[in-house]
């Protein structure tokens, strides 16, 4: 008697044929996503891995320092420039360049978060390395109060490249509120965790000025991916340095 039934074995085949293939596609899908997820904030448009590296980066600190002597932000950017040309170049970006701390802008700064008005040049407080306090900062306004904000503050290295520019380290962070510190007690701006995007958003801006004539990465230039900055505040980063070469002339 003929069976009229498909053979067992032939189904069994198939559905698990497309099973896998479900599977696959979903694992390409996911590959993909991943992928759009990360470069949407990884700096574009110019050539990257084209610059050679800066001598200053040979024994260069990862972290800033508070006046304490705590383990301030991290280190997450850098560019090779004159001073002329870093600010320049900020400037076009659409950074703000911030007012030294004195009592005026101390009080400035506290009315303004009260009364959410803006101040663009609002000040930042100090952080250390090479034994110095920054030797600039900028800051890109958020909202219509300095309480949230983009910053970052640079140090120049005494070292300088075959075309005698100096290297600007920087830590770029986000402010996004105010509250008692942990480990103060005082009251100061809190960052966000994700510093990686801070630093890449500095960049990004750079190339979207036509400012900048490359950049590269300096891989795990941090040890730790993880870590707190002096007011207790929790940080992650992918490890990496970003550096960018300034050309003011583009």
């Amino acid at each position: 008697m003929k069976n009229i039934f498909p053979d067992q074995s032939f189904l069994f085949v198939r559905y698990h044929r497309r099973l896998f293939l479900l599977f696959v596609q979903l694992v390409l899908c996911s590959v993909v996503m991943c992928s759009a997820s990360q470069a949407e904030d990884t700096p574009s448009g110019v050539q990257e891995g084209t610059v050679d590296s800066h001598p200053a980066l040979i024994d260069s600190p990862t972290h800033t320092t508070t006046s304490s002597g705590r383990i301030g932000d991290a280190i997450n950017v850098a560019f090779i420039g004159s001073e002329e040309e870093l600010h320049h170049m900020l400037s076009v970006s659409g950074w703000y360049a911030a007012d030294p701390i004195t009592s005026k802008t101390s009080f400035r700064i506290a009315a303004d978060v009260v009364l959410r008005k803006p101040y663009p040049h609002a000040p930042v407080s100090n952080l250390y390395l090479w034994g110095r306090k920054q030797d600039a900062a900028f800051e890109q306004p958020v909202g219509n109060s300095p309480k949230q904000r983009h910053h970052v503050r640079f140090w120049q290295s005494h070292k300088v490249d075959s075309n005698s520019k100096p290297l600007w380290l920087g830590a770029a962070t986000y402010d996004e509120r105010v509250e008692l510190s942990r480990t103060t007690g005082r009251i100061t701006h809190k960052i966000a965790p994700n510093i990686d995007q801070e630093r890449n958003k500095l960049v990004n801006d750079a190339i979207a000025a036509g400012k900048l004539h490359g950049y590269y990465w300096v891989e795990q230039f941090h040890q730790l991916a993880k870590g707190k900055n002096g007011g207790g505040d929790p940080y992650f980063t992918d490890r990496r340095l970003a550096v960018g070469v300034i050309d003011i002339r583009r």
